[in-house]
Parts: C-alpha cells; sequence; structure tokens
C-alpha cells in the first residue's frame, strides 16, 4: 500500500510540542446501559428474558478520549456532569483510567442511554438526550484549555457548538463525529460544516453517499471527510480530489461481539495516524484496525487498542491486503 505525502493542515509533531494537549475532546460522555438481546426486533408478548444489564461509561466522546489516551495521545476531555450517581460513576471510571478530565455541574443530570445488542453485535440505541437546546460550556471554562491544544474534536451535543468561533480565531484543526447523519439535519451539519476532519456513518446515506460527502466539502471547511460502512469498508473525499475512493474492512482479529463504540475507535486511529503526518490510506488503515478491535470487546469502550497493539495490527493487516493481491 503506498502512502502519499502527509496531509496539508495536519497537527504536526511541532504543533505538539508547543502544546499541553495533543487533543482536546469537548462533550460526548454519559451511561450506556447495554441490553443483550436475541436479535433487534420486538418478540411476541409483553417480556422476554436478557441477560443481566450491565451500566458502562459510554458515549461518543467518552470514546474518543479513552482510545486517544491509550494510544499515548495527550488527551484533556471536558463536559458537562451531573451530581449524580452517573456523574459520580464517570468520575471514578477516569480516576482509574487517569484520563485528565474536567466538568461542570449539569442541573439536568448525567446523560444517559440505552443500547440494545443482537448476537452478532449488531446495536440500537435509545439516548434520552437530556441537556436542553439553550445549554452551553462556559467560555471562561473551556477556552483556557483550546488556547493549550493542538487539535479539538467536538461531539455533536450541541453545548459545545458555540466554540467554533473561538477554534478558528486561534487555529485549532477540528473534527467531529456525526454518526448516521441523514444528509440534511441541520443541528449536524453546523458540525459538519465548522470542522476540518468530518466523520460519519453511512448508514443513512447509501442512496446520496458522493453528494453528501461533496456537499461537506463544496459547503464548509472540511479537509477530508470519512464516511465507515461497516463491515463493507469506508469511503474517503478529500478536498482537491475528483472521486470518493473506497477502502475495504480490515479482517478482525477476534470475534465481533459488540459493535459499540466501533465509530469511536475508528476516529481514534485515524487521528493518531493524522498526527504523526501519514498519508491518507495509512490513517484510514489506522482507523480500520482500531475500530475491528472495539468490536470484540463486550460493552461500550470497554477495550481500546493501544500503540504497540495498533502499530502491529496495521503491520498485520498491510501484510493480509499485499497477500491478497499476488
Amino acid at each position: 500500500m503506498t502512502s502519499p505525502e502527509p496531509p496539508d493542515g495536519a497537527p504536526r509533531a511541532g504543533d505538539r510540542r508547543t502544546s499541553d494537549h495533543d487533543v482536546l475532546v469537548v462533550g460526548g460522555v454519559g451511561v450506556d446501559t447495554i441490553v443483550r438481546v436475541p436479535e433487534l426486533r420486538l418478540p411476541p408478548g409483553d417480556s422476554v428474558f436478557v441477560e443481566p444489564l450491565r451500566d458502562y461509561v459510554g458515549h461518543t466522546g467518552n470514546g474518543v478520549a479513552l482510545g486517544c489516551h491509550a494510544l499515548g495521545l495527550r488527551t484533556k476531555f471536558l463536559d458537562f456532569l451531573g451530581d449524580d450517581p452517573q456523574g459520580r460513576m464517570v468520575l471514578d471510571h477516569y480516576a482509574r483510567h487517569g484520563l485528565d478530565f474536567s466538568h461542570r455541574v449539569s442541573p439536568h443530570g448525567t446523560p444517559r442511554s440505552a443500547n440494545l445488542v443482537d448476537a452478532e453485535g449488531r446495536r440500537f440505541s435509545f439516548f434520552d438526550g437530556r441537556h436542553p437546546a439553550a445549554l452551553r460550556l462556559p467560555r471562561d471554562f473551556y477556552l483556557p484549555f483550546l488556547e493549550r491544544a493542538a487539535h479539538v474534536h467536538l461531539s455533536i451535543v450541541g453545548h459545545n457548538r458555540d466554540m467554533y468561533e473561538d477554534v478558528h480565531r486561534l487555529g485549532v484543526t477540528s473534527s467531529t463525529d456525526l454518526h448516521d447523519w441523514d444528509g440534511r439535519d441541520p443541528h449536524h451539519r453546523a458540525y459538519a460544516l465548522a470542522s476540518d476532519y468530518v466523520f460519519l456513518s453511512a448508514a443513512a446515506i447509501h442512496d446520496r453517499l458522493e453528494p453528501v460527502l461533496r456537499s461537506v466539502l463544496d459547503r464548509g471547511r472540511a479537509r477530508a471527510v470519512v464516511a465507515t460502512d461497516g463491515a463493507e469498508g469506508c469511503h474517503l473525499l478529500v478536498r482537491g480530489e475528483d472521486r470518493v475512493r473506497h477502502f475495504p474492512a480490515v479482517r478482525p482479529e477476534r470475534p465481533v461481539v459488540d459493535t459499540n463504540g466501533a465509530g469511536d475507535a475508528f476516529v481514534t486511529g485515524f487521528l493518531h495516524a493524522l498526527f504523526e503526518g501519514r498519508g491518507w490510506e495509512e490513517c484510514v488503515l489506522a482507523g480500520s484496525v482500531a475500530g475491528a478491535f472495539a468490536c470484540g470487546g463486550v460493552g461500550t469502550h470497554t477495550e481500546f487498542i493501544d500503540l504497540p497493539g495498533l502499530r502491529a495490527a496495521v503491520d498485520r493487516a498491510r501484510a493480509d491486503a499485499w497477500a491478497a493481491r499476488d
């Protein structure tokens, strides 16, 4: 696999040496209740026995922050948190992992979701979205951290959306994950058009994939947009290129038991390679390997690939790709 010149504008090692944080993650922590079900459909009757329900610290910002931390990036995480049992669970969890986390107390409590996970690891989430639309992180809270960050990843939680003015003013590169955006919802579009690197799922846009990806580049500031597509791999569109490139999925090295957090893990692997100045293909490969690894862990964000593991798995995936060509 060839590796072209590093992507223009990516945070370089020199930029990172002058910053306290390689990546600042803003928003997106909560508690997930995992319900393991035989299949993702309503069974007959009014109840069904399932495996014991378990709570996990989860949500998208949590996955990106812990994934970056596991890869050795100097990671700072900011969010609202409730003064409640779930909030204390989050704080205890980060203390055990050594993740640098700061928060403001939300009177609305800690966000929660219930995730149904079937026997093949597929999931469907019910997110409670308890933070009101007008809630915002105070500028005097986030700005000192943003000023000392080489890169910022903003989850699409709403309460961080006003940060983009400062992000652009300071010249900090940014990324976001739109998840299963339909290409139309204006809430997601605001993040898509303001970020330098945009991730999303192809689930809701298969019949409009190229127009949606191209609209992000044409109307916004993004340097690249990536649509992950599960077992089908992912699609990449880079500014200045005339076609969407497709990359096949890597072969999972562990049985797939739970896809919760796979997209977040993809982001962390991709960003790590980007920060190292790798070419686009190498960024995609690192993201794919990290995402595949996450699918082998039961529950939300319970296992993250570390840097030696990522590099070894990338080498094996590259060797598999070369063997398949021969």
